[in-house]
């Protein structure tokens, strides 16, 4: 399997496997008021599901992990997970690959500036990681 995409937005959603993202693409939070703050946050995911591994559950996961400043130790910020599963349409070629694609909105707890990660898994795989910055803005 293989994670296409994983965006951070303001706001997601998919209808009808279409992604629709508001202040989509960032990678900077300017944090405006005092921390810690309770920040919204949509992550959308895409994966592409290999022809034999439709029709079968998989498990995904994302994480938010933040890199300690003081002592350098990651730790886990936000965590959630589901299940996926993708079925073989009628009249699909044979071997074709299926996409899938997720969104979740979280209140992301935002305690300090840095370094933010976020982790995609699969099936207790990573597949994927993208990293943001917190800043203190004015």
């Amino acid at each position: 399997m293989e994670i296409e995409w994983l965006i951070l937005a303001d706001s997601a959603q998919v209808v009808g496997n279409k992604l629709y993202l508001l202040g989509g693409g960032w990678d900077i939070l300017s944090i405006r008021q005092k921390l810690p703050s309770n920040q919204p946050c949509g992550i959308a995911l895409a994966v592409k599901v290999p022809w034999n591994n439709t029709n079968e559950k998989h498990n995904f996961e994302i994480e938010f992990v933040s890199e300690d400043q003081e002592t350098e130790e990651p730790h886990s910020m936000a965590k959630f997970g589901g299940q996926l599963e993708v079925g073989r349409p009628p009249g699909i070629q044979r071997g074709q690959d299926q996409r899938v694609q997720l969104a979740v909105n979280i209140g992301l707890q935002i305690t300090s500036a840095g370094t933010k990660i976020v982790v995609a898994r699969i099936d207790g795989t990573e597949l994927k990681r993208i990293t943001f910055n917190v800043i203190k803005g004015t």
